[in-house]
């Protein structure tokens, strides 16, 4: 019995020494902490966005904690959308998710007039693809005729980073992640109408 306990943890030892010497794996540790150095840049870029092109509204879907992103944003009227499933305060103007929010704002639920059209929409919700689809298509139907709708978590930086499962956490992303947002962006710069450009910084 004890053999057969020393036998297995030598083998588990093994393992664990194949995969922490792993060349593909040492490269996707590398290329994470290249892109931690720009995880902040998110809104750096809303604010240029919103100065050069003078806009007045901003909509931000997935706040979680506003300090993170929301509060840094410099803009006249800003309004902010999130469940709180990760920020158990959850300051935010409109308290569920966002196809909730583009529902009741379409029947005029809300206190937001249903015709409103937003300058910049920033997309950080739920990182899957057929969420950041409908967060998408429903941005575009409130986008004014010059907006912007900027979408976080399009540019993994390696496969760890957009897996399927948040949870799995035993990667080189560790608990980094940016899901399948990239297939929703990928789809949506296919389309005529559209003009698109993905950003090499935080994410």
């Amino acid at each position: 019995m004890f053999l057969s306990l020393i036998r297995k943890w030598k083998r588990y030892f093994r393992v664990g020494e194949q995969i922490m010497h792993d060349p593909y794996l040492i490269a996707a540790r590398k290329i994470h902490e290249e892109a931690l150095l720009h995880e902040k840049g998110r809104s750096e870029v809303i604010n240029f966005i919103i100065e050069k092109a003078s806009l007045k509204s901003y909509l931000e879907i997935g706040v979680r904690n506003p300090d993170d992103n929301f509060n840094l944003i410099r803009c006249d009227n800003k309004v902010s959308v999130d469940p709180g499933i990760e920020f158990a305060s959850n300051p935010v103007q409109y308290k569920m998710t966002s196809d909730d929010f583009f529902s009741k704002l379409r029947a005029g639920l809300l206190d937001v007039r249903k015709d409103v059209q937003f300058d910049l929409v920033f997309i950080d919700g739920l990182h899957f693809s057929y969420q950041t689809e409908r967060d998408i298509a429903n941005a575009l139907d409130f986008i004014s005729d010059n907006g912007f709708i900027v979408i976080h978590d399009c540019n993994p930086p390696t496969e760890f980073h957009a897996r399927e499962v948040f949870s799995f956490h035993n990667t080189p992303a560790c608990h980094f992640w940016n899901g399948t947002t990239w297939k929703a962006f990928y789809k949506y710069r296919s389309f005529g109408n559209l003009s698109s450009v993905c950003i090499d910084l935080d994410w």
